[in-house]
């Protein structure tokens, strides 16, 4: 991509944990991309795994031994401090450095496109309070919803994403308006179907009596209490390679583990509108979440200590 006069501006960040072979594909494309820096977050060996150990260090080997021209930034963990604090901490660090940057988990490999289509958006949407995420995943499964590069909605897939220091500080991992939120069923309009509502209801009561320990959903809480929209390209730009045994999560397949990546054409063609695309959003909706929680959704399979 640099070579046709465009190059990265914006650092990248690298979540990784015990899985090598997935780390490398990963690891392999953001070198490709050249970014300007490069922050890599790593949580520590769980005591419970005796081959997390050498898995972990097998894994850090890979950046130490890597050429990498790009500054790098990095910080480990000694020990296990588990999927969501390593994530939000890990973050937090970046963004007290960085007023913007592209998040890349061990397992999410990225078509080279992915990354000029983030540094470009977030240049775009930098001053829009409108937006909070731009993700490189579509789940639509071909089917075609804008004749743009990229719709709005309100769903913010993780599997290779980006953002702004502006937004993450609208983070709440422990989601404290809950309750004034479920008491005045603020839900019901916003999402305009009672399964659904229903569906977010039980996901965060669960996130805020603190039964379901993660980091994600309270992602999506903080971009619908701030009416905020994600970007999804047209296509698909991740493919997520990490589904199987070793996997903390998702260990069986299904239809979203290996989706293929496409390149998405330049220059980009923005829609004229920053509104929500209900038709693909009902299709995520149904097709995407069910009433037992879908952590394939926004997961950071490698990382989470259940």
């Amino acid at each position: 991509m640099s070579g046709h006069g465009w190059e990265l501006t914006t650092p990248v960040v690298f979540i990784i944990f015990n899985r090598p072979q997935t780390t490398k594909l990963v690891l392999d494309e953001i070198l490709k991309a050249k970014p300007p820096k490069i922050y890599v977050i790593a949580d520590g060996p769980r005591d419970n795994a005796p081959a997390d150990k050498t898995r972990c260090d097998e894994t850090r080997a890979l950046i130490e031994n890597s050429e990498i021209d790009s500054p790098i930034k990095k910080i480990y963990s000694d020990t296990n401090m588990g999927c969501p604090e390593r994530v939000i901490s890990g973050l937090n660090w970046v963004f007290t450095q960085e007023d913007q940057a592209i998040i890349l988990e061990d397992d999410c490999v990225p078509d080279a496109s992915f990354f000029r289509y983030c540094d470009e958006l977030l240049l775009k949407y930098d001053d829009d309070n409108r937006v909070m995420t731009i993700s490189g995943d579509n789940f639509q499964f071909g089917k075609k919803r804008t004749k743009y590069s990229y719709y709005f909605s309100i769903y913010p897939h993780i599997w290779g994403w980006a953002t702004w220091k502006r937004a993450w500080k609208q983070y709440d991992k422990n989601i404290l308006m809950w309750p004034e939120v479920k008491e005045n069923r603020f839900l019901n309009g916003f999402l305009h179907d009672r399964l659904s509502v229903m569906y977010w209801n039980r996901i965060f009561d669960r996130v805020y009596d603190g039964t379901l320990k993660t980091w994600d959903y309270q992602w999506v809480f903080s971009s619908w209490m701030n009416n905020a929209f994600s970007i999804i390209p047209h296509v698909n730009l991740i493919s997520n390679v990490g589904f199987g045994q070793e996997a903390t999560l998702t260990k069986k397949k299904d239809k979203f583990s290996n989706i293929p990546s496409s390149a998405l054409e330049f220059p980009l063609h923005h829609p004229p509108y920053v509104m929500r695309n209900w038709k693909a959003d009902r299709f995520t909706q149904k097709d995407h979440f069910s009433n037992i929680p879908r952590m394939c959704f926004n997961k950071i399979s490698s990382l989470c200590n259940k």
